[in-house]
């Protein structure tokens, strides 16, 4: 029994490194893809993207493990059979079922690696994958001038090329300097220039703009080198007349600092707050805070309902409230018309107030409790995502036996197959528990507890041999039907004919 174990956890393995490298990669391109156009024209070193790869590939491990373990026990299950390798079992008195004993001793402690991978790796890879991504995406473009057209990303500057040579030099010149107050002063400052060239120094921390052939012109005001001159207007509110200075040039250098053009890393802790970056007691602490706070709030409605109505009792009186025939006689005292239209208008801002509360209580109230939903569905997808590793192999082993193909061909389309149902039905169990329509615990467990019954009934059919995906089965079932139609349409037809 010892080599029959060993010559099917050899038969395992293999497929699964293969299938697990393929799928956590195939998961990082698309996280990669999603986010390609905040990738673009991004000074980022080396490292910045190998971070940024290492913590994705790990954000992706818990949900590529189901699919690499559905995917690697089908094709160990079906290359067995497609190699009369299972037969061979099988005749020896050896059950499908103990075939599949190590394989499910492998997929427990995969499953009990996965839930602890989701309780404390996934927390810490989302917290910095993503903390790290929102760095990037807020990182400045690189300098690239175009044609043509304007440059504004460089702080205090504007600056438009009409050409661009290959070796880098650049013909005709114009460049707006704004002055620190410009959104009073506006430009104060513009360089025309025949010709030029940028380029960085000390490790791209400066730009270089050295100007070649050019005139500068400087706009005074404000400065306090030169006195502003006062010109009338026809409304006879004098206008400050600004001097300009002009100045041309051979050659001329501007340095400049690319400080904002750096990624600056943000505070962590801004993001602990969301459900990805916690763990199971976390989610817990958390889920459990919005509960109370629920449950306060809907315990202080009447409490705080009471602000909006006023009652006036004489001292010495009971303050409670009682029906009783002494409302109806307040009913019927006569009232006068300025009074009954006081009465009214009072009731009515009385009834809008009391509706505007109701409204934002309700309101608070479902955001409470979608919250707490929120981070209680999160904390049972910890157990769930675990659990469906196993629940995958319940499905891949006996249908591997059943349809008795290996290779990448039949296997993956049914395991893609059944991760798209394992997808649709998780997301909608969420999109149920979100809506409000079912307990937390039901949308979360949904998908797995339909699985788990499909995994038992192939268990059922892969024990009883059964030919559950061979086409002549499906081929004698027909004749066997239209044999059956034709012998009671023939009977029919002599009888109406008698």
């Amino acid at each position: 029994m010892k080599k029959l174990d060993k010559l099917i956890l050899t038969s395992f393995w293999g497929p699964f490194v293969i299938t697990m490298s393929v799928v956590v990669f195939v998961f990082l391109m698309r996280i990669m893809i999603f986010y390609i156009d905040d990738f673009v024209s991004k000074d980022l070193n080396v490292i910045d993207y190998a971070q940024l790869f290492f913590f994705f590939s790990l954000i992706t491990v818990p949900t590529a493990l189901p699919l690499a373990m559905l995917l690697s026990s089908l094709m160990a299950f079906g290359n067995l059979g497609e190699f009369f390798e299972l037969t061979a079992i099988k005749s020896a008195g050896i059950s499908v079922v103990r075939a599949m004993a190590p394989m499910f001793v492998v997929a427990v402690c995969i499953s009990i690696f996965s839930f602890y991978f989701n309780d404390r790796v996934s927390p810490w890879a989302n917290l910095k994958g993503y903390s790290l991504l929102y760095d990037i995406k807020t990182t400045k473009a690189t300098l690239k001038i175009k044609e043509g057209i304007f440059y504004n990303d460089l702080p205090g500057y504007s600056i438009k090329v009409d050409e661009k040579l290959d070796n880098g030099k650049m013909i005709g010149m114009v460049i707006y300097k704004h002055n620190s107050r410009s959104y009073e002063l506006g430009n104060t400052e513009i360089i025309l220039a025949d010709s030029g060239r940028m380029y960085s120094i000390n490790e791209n921390r400066y730009l270089v703009i050295e100007l070649y052939n050019g005139t500068r012109y400087t706009d005074e005001q404000g400065s306090g080198s030169s006195r502003p001159v006062y010109i009338s207007t026809p409304t006879g509110t004098p206008t400050p007349f600004s001097n300009f200075n002009r100045q041309s040039f051979r050659h001329y250098r501007l340095t400049e600092s690319l400080a904002s053009f750096g990624m600056k890393r943000t505070d962590e802790g801004q993001f602990k707050y969301h459900e990805f970056m916690k763990n199971i007691s976390d989610l817990t602490h958390t889920a459990d805070s919005l509960r109370t706070s629920y449950q306060e709030t809907q315990k202080n409605l009447v409490a705080g309902s009471q602000q909006y109505y006023s009652y006036n009792y004489r001292e010495g009186t009971d303050k409670t409230i009682k029906s009783g025939k002494w409302i109806d006689s307040l009913l019927v005292k006569p009232v006068s018309d300025s009074l009954k239209k006081e009465i009214l208008a009072n009731t009515k801002s009385a009834s809008n107030s009391m509706l505007g509360y109701i409204n934002q209580q309700q309101d608070y109230l479902q955001l409470k409790l979608k919250d707490a939903s929120k981070y209680e569905l999160e904390k049972h997808h910890k157990y769930t995502q675990a659990l469906s590793c196993l629940i995958m192999f319940l499905i891949g082993a006996p249908l591997g036996a059943i349809i008795k193909k290996g290779g990448f061909g039949v296997p993956v389309l049914v395991s893609i197959l059944f991760f798209i149902l394992l997808y649709v039905l998780t997301n909608q169990g969420d999109k149920w528990v979100k809506e409000g329509l079912v307990a937390v615990p039901v949308g979360a467990w949904l998908a797995n507890t339909l699985l788990f019954l499909t995994g038992m009934y192939f268990i059922d059919r892969a024990r009883s041999d059964s030919r559950l995906f061979e086409k002549d089965v499906y081929q004698m079932f027909f004749r066997r039907i239209k044999s059956k139609w034709a012998s009671r349409f023939g009977k029919t037809e002599l009888i109406t004919h008698n």
